[in-house]
């Protein structure tokens, strides 16, 4: 008999493995065109200059972007803004949100 004293160990069920999706098997995401191409290559093109400059921000490269390609769809805008101010996919919506809001409460 054991002594009441002492603990014994009880070991948790070993979970089983789960069958792990492979990377390559993920959706590719169309990408989305935009409604003027020249436009949209301008405001790339002007993103990736001001980003040059040691005190643009973010938000106001992204903003004078926006001047540009304010009439395409969202996607095309945020994808600009990956390419041209240097912004993550994540960002660029929310930099798209943002400017949107901010350019609404002005008019």
């Amino acid at each position: 008999m054991a002594p009441s004293n002492t603990k014994t160990e009880t070991k948790a069920p070993a979970k089983p493995a789960t069958a792990a999706k492979p990377k390559s098997v993920e959706k590719a995401k169309a990408v989305p065109t935009p409604k003027n191409p020249a436009n949209y290559k301008k405001a790339v093109a002007l993103g990736q200059e001001l980003s040059k400059k040691p005190d643009t921000t973010k938000m106001d490269v992204a903003t004078k972007m926006y001047d540009l390609i304010k009439d395409e769809a969202r996607e095309v805008i945020a994808l600009a803004f990956v390419e041209g101010a240097n912004l993550t996919p994540k960002g660029s919506m929310t930099y798209v949100y943002n400017i949107r809001r901010k350019l609404k409460k002005q008019s």
